[in-house]
């Protein structure tokens, strides 16, 4: 019977019952071009595993050195998806909607369920449409990007294809295989992709821990993702009512309400570090032109949490104090591995964003042991040379400088030992002036503080923390202390490039400064024999308090760690009466209290170039030297090098016309003052450096020399006079 023929007999019948003679041609017919297509042409497709393995967060993860989540961060923005859900982790709830609404004969058709095609075929030439795509026919166009419609309709050369893959894809996938990758990769609404994000961002909960409610919304999400509140209602109840749930409406009701009626929120499983992950996905981003799946970083999060909390309860016992914000950082000794990190108190501070181990603030007193290491190292001093702690009036460019100790107190002439130990201010800048602000500045700069100014910059006040340093500088130069003065760069993964460190100190003068830092009984002076420095095991450790105590820090270290912390505002506000013991200080103890509660910490051993010596009097006691400064009697104060105090090197002497000239005076100055010692002024000797010369300024370019009772020119400056006289 000819094809015209056929159609013809057809004419005559009525439109459903030719519908559905069509139909069941059709379906008759399908199953055998289909058969023969895939063995002439078989499509190509990737592997379950393949597919699996493909699969990526839409968020980035920091994991912790122990593998635990440390930090969930959205990378992608332009899909939202979370981990894949293995079948069994799926509600049995949802499975049985899903299947209910897309595929009810799933588990025995081979790809094409040919009864509904029928009908869909009777549909299509008769008077309604209806769907014939399975759940194996929708993955392989979730899989074949070819294979989805370009408009509204796939084309019928399109779905003959999809047919033509979910038919190979049976014989290559398990049906579990099949289910499991689908409700991974359907989209329910707007982004958002996969079960495991839908039931996170519209029903807050895992998907195995979703209710027949929950489920049979979803599946109706799945037919029409971004449909309104009342089509999905309506589809809801429907599938709930087909299923015999036995579901009220008003109880669908208030699920697709709570699901839809606000923008989706999936919540991070974990958010301990996000500082630290912005920093690492930034770099993954930078070197590898894409965001990372999961970076593994040595923080630890045990201890991340617990700094973190203990930082957040003390700020609060000290808010009163006018104290919002502060910063943790903790670094291993040996390897320099981050193992916390705590930018800010979160939400409970003044700004959660703000990055506190990397802001500069005022450094404090925290600067001392380096400045005192210097003139150890260069054997100006040693811990028992005595410096002068007196009233001290130090000329600068800009006038008089004058520092004083926190206590306002003075102790007249006291040791290196205790100086630093107790923090006295007028020894530091006595000990800054025998080793010079440029020696000082360098071996700084040679400590890893990378951001500062230039030396003239500051002046004698470097001697007191007038530098601007960060929380991430100064563990780490602290720990180049623990690590007998060899300095290398702090880690946060473990993959990060070897770095050779470099030798900032003498192993004998990190020896002796650590030595210092650690003597309770000279720190008393200042802090008292028990305040919360003194732990019940081997550390030392500095505290510092910034100008007009803005900036409060406590940074030591134990035989294995190196622990900072700050406290202060981001604001720059002044705290109101908070010093090093009770800002950081108990933070500080905390950490390290944790870090050792069940390791010891002993004190180092003294290298070979570091000899003893019991020092005279009835309470002597053994003091550490480098070799060859060893004396055999207590010592006098240090006796420096004359120089040139001021005028400063540059300077320019501007002159007023409204003060007579004989009332208009340059001071020269020399340290130390000698009667030996004399001015030459542009080859004139002016007088004797005993005292203050005071000097009528003269227009022009002068050079000032000091020089000894031989002439040798000792220190030299220049410096200039401008500006007009009245005659």
């Amino acid at each position: 019977m000819g094809t015209a023929k056929t159609f013809r007999m057809l004419s005559g019948v009525r439109p459903g019952r030719r519908a559905l003679i069509l139909g069941l041609v059709g379906a008759a017919l399908f199953p055998a071009l289909l058969l023969l297509s895939l063995v002439w042409s078989p499509p190509r497709f990737p592997s379950f595993e393949e597919v699996r393995a493909a699969h990526s967060r839409s968020d980035s993860v920091l994991l912790d050195r122990h593998g635990e989540i440390l930090q969930e961060q959205r990378t992608d923005s332009s899909i939202r998806r979370l981990e894949w859900v293995p079948l069994e982790g799926v509600s049995p709830a949802f499975t049985a909607a899903l299947l209910f609404a897309e595929d009810r004969r799933f588990y025995s058709h081979r790809g094409v369920d040919w009864t509904s095609l029928a009908g869909a075929l009777a549909g299509f030439w008769g008077a309604g449409a209806r769907g014939a795509s399975t759940l194996s026919m929708q993955l392989a166009a979730q899989l074949d990007a070819q294979l989805r419609p370009l408009r509204q309709r796939r084309t019928i050369g399109q779905k003959w294809r999809q047919m033509r893959s979910a038919c190979a894809l049976e014989t290559r996938w398990s049906k579990g295989q099949i289910l499991e990758a689908y409700v991974n990769l359907v989209s329910f609404r707007g982004e958002i992709q996969g079960l495991s994000a839908a039931a996170s961002g519209l029903f807050g909960k895992h998907a195995l821990g979703l209710t027949s409610v929950e489920s049979v919304i979803l599946a109706a999400l799945v037919r029409s993702p971004n449909a309104s509140m009342d089509p999905v209602l309506q589809r809801a109840c429907q599938l709930a009512g087909s299923m015999n749930l036995g579901l009220d409406r008003e109880e669908i009701a208030a699920g697709v309400s709570r699901a839809l009626s606000h923008p989706y929120f999936i919540r991070p499983e974990a958010a301990y570090a996000p500082l630290v992950a912005q920093r690492l996905f930034r770099e993954a981003r930078i070197r590898d032109g894409k965001a990372p799946g999961r970076v593994v970083s040595t923080i630890d999060l045990g201890l991340q949490r617990f700094a973190a909390e203990t930082l957040r309860q003390h700020i609060l016992t000290v808010q009163s104090q006018n104290v919002s914000d502060g910063a943790v950082l903790v670094l291993d000794n040996t390897t320099g591995d981050v193992l916390a990190y705590v930018g800010n108190t979160g939400e409970q501070g003044g700004a959660r964003f703000v990055d506190g181990v990397r802001a500069l603030r005022q450094a404090g007193s925290t600067l001392k042991p380096f400045l005192y290491g210097a003139a150890l190292e260069r054997r100006l001093l040693t811990a028992v040379s005595l410096l002068d702690d007196s009233p001290l009036d130090v000329p600068v460019s800009g006038g008089i400088y004058r520092p004083a100790n926190y206590d306002r107190m003075f102790r007249g002439p006291v040791t290196v030992r205790m100086a630093l130990a107790s923090s006295l201010n007028v020894p530091a800048v006595r000990a800054l002036n025998l080793i010079g602000i440029d020696a000082a500045w360098k071996l700084l700069r040679a400590a890893g503080f990378d951001r500062l100014e230039s030396a003239d910059f500051y002046g004698p006040s470097l001697a007191l923390g007038a530098a601007d340093v960060s929380l991430w500088e100064l563990v780490n130069a602290y720990r180049c202390l623990a690590n007998a003065g060899t300095w290398s760069p702090a880690r946060f993964t473990f993959e990060s490039a070897a770095v050779p460190g470099r030798r900032v100190l003498r192993p004998g003068t990190a020896f002796i400064i650590s030595d210092i830092l650690s003597d309770r009984e000279s720190r008393s002076q200042t802090f008292s024999l028990e305040s919360p420095l003194s732990t019940r095991f081997w550390t030392a450790v500095k505290t510092g308090t910034s100008k007009d105590m803005r900036d409060n820090w406590c940074v030591g270290f134990s035989e294995r760690y190196t622990a900072g912390v700050w406290a202060g505002n981001f604001s720059g506000e002044p705290m109101w009466n908070v010093s090093g013991i009770t800002g950081a200080a108990p933070v500080w103890v905390e950490i390290m209290n944790r870090l050792h509660r069940n390791t010891p910490s002993n004190a180092p051993q003294p290298p070979p170039e570091v000899v003893a010596r019991q020092e005279p009097g009835d309470n002597g006691r053994r003091e550490w030297f480098l070799r060859g400064t060893e004396r055999a009697i207590l010592p006098g104060v240090a006796s420096p090098e004359p120089r040139i105090v001021y005028p400063p090197e540059g300077m320019i002497v501007a002159l007023d016309p409204d003060i007579p000239p004989g009332e208009q005076k340059v001071f020269f100055e020399a340290e130390p003052a000698d009667g030996l010692l004399r001015w030459v002024l542009d080859g004139r000797v002016l007088g004797g450096a005993a005292r203050l010369l005071l000097w009528s300024p003269v227009h022009g370019k002068h050079q000032l020399a000091l020089i000894d009772a031989s002439d040798r020119i000792l220190d030299s400056v220049a410096f200039e006079v401008r500006g007009y006289q009245k005659q």
